[in-house]
């Protein structure tokens, strides 16, 4: 019986929709920071209620004045002290994992990442991959194990584009095109979504994200391909 909320709890955990089962190194390192935030406040919880307990005991054992002067140390030391050392230093340890999402330049040498350009619009998701001409809504499909470059844009009011399980969030605006580099390090099939309020249809603006092995990627590329150069 005791496990059971215990169990229920780890369950929220995992899902499609889960940032907390990445499945690429940039939700990898998202994950880290939200457990290591977790720890951290968990433990500065417990120690304000601590000193909390100890300072109710302390003021009925001392006069006026000290109890005064002491209660303006606390208001010093864990009003201003305490937060302004956890901010920098969670500013400090969760900086570096944005730089995952950055579309950094690639040195000679180094696989260049697959482009694929992504357009919001009330209630859509469309999608072109422009080397293969192949465009497709609502779904994305990438290798696993290649970085991929999603420039990101909006045809009407601003959009949020997110997929939990490979990284972050990155708004889509109108007239302006944002890139943003993620990798699949696991074959499946996850979930995205809107994450910005753009209309009644908001809730049901998500899309299909497919993580295919190489082979069977390139060979879903050359079928689409072939698809919809024949319907045309």
């Amino acid at each position: 019986m005791g496990a059971g909320p215990a169990l229920m709890g780890l369950a929220g955990c995992a899902g499609p929709l889960s940032a907390l089962a990445p499945a690429g190194p940039s939700a990898e390192a998202i994950a880290q920071v939200w457990w290591w935030m977790l720890g951290v406040s968990t433990l500065v919880l417990l120690g304000v209620l601590l000193l909390w307990l100890w300072a109710m005991r302390s003021r009925r054992n001392h006069a006026q004045d000290d109890a005064q002067r002491s209660g303006q140390r606390w208001i010093i030391g864990g009003g201003v002290a305490l937060p302004g050392v956890a901010i920098l230093a969670l500013l400090v340890f969760g900086t570096p994992a944005g730089r995952h999402q950055i579309a950094w330049p690639r040195g000679a040498g180094e696989p260049a990442p697959l482009e694929i350009h992504v357009s919001a619009s009330r209630w859509e998701w469309h999608l072109v991959y422009p080397e293969a001409g192949v465009r497709i809504r609502n779904e994305l499909r990438l290798p696993v194990g290649r970085d991929v470059d999603l420039h990101v844009s909006s045809r009407d009011v601003i959009h949020s584009f997110w997929i939990p399980r490979l990284g972050g969030k990155l708004d889509a605006l109108p007239g302006r095109v944002q890139v943003l580099r993620l990798r699949a390090d696991e074959a499946g099939t996850f979930l995205g979504q809107c994450a910005e309020f753009c209309g009644l249809g908001h809730a049901h603006m998500k899309f299909a994200v497919h993580a295919m092995e190489p082979a069977r990627f390139e060979a879903w590329l050359v079928e689409a391909r072939g698809t919809q150069e024949a319907a045309r």
